[in-house]
């Protein structure tokens, strides 16, 4: 990725959307019928890019994100509730049981 212009970078994430969802759902709650925010969004496109060694400014991954929604809004991936927040419909992410799905996980030394 050598060339990091804000279409290359949406362009990677459309491309690497199931890498870039595993790595979302691992950081914050993501699942099928969720309401998700953007400042996950955000701070998830960020994060992803740091990984990758690339660091995107605040106001950059905030622009990013807004890009990327509005690509995910045209693939129906996101439903927009508000300027802030849409509803998930991504059924491979869908709960297996309803009720907590943290309700498991054990909080070592809390």
């Amino acid at each position: 990725m050598r060339n990091l212009t804000f279409s290359s970078l949406l362009r990677y994430l459309i491309e690497n959307r199931d890498d870039f969802f595993r790595y979302l759902k691992s950081k914050f709650p993501l699942f099928h019928n969720s309401n998700f925010f953007f400042r996950d969004l955000q701070f998830g496109i960020k994060g992803y890019f740091e990984k990758k060694g690339i660091i995107l400014s605040y106001s950059d991954s905030e622009k990013l994100a807004r890009l990327y929604s509005e690509r995910l809004i045209e693939d129906k991936i996101f439903n927009k509730i508000s300027e802030n927040t849409w509803r998930v419909n991504y059924p491979e992410y869908i709960t297996k049981e309803p009720g907590d799905p943290f309700k498991n996980i054990q909080l070592g030394g809390i």
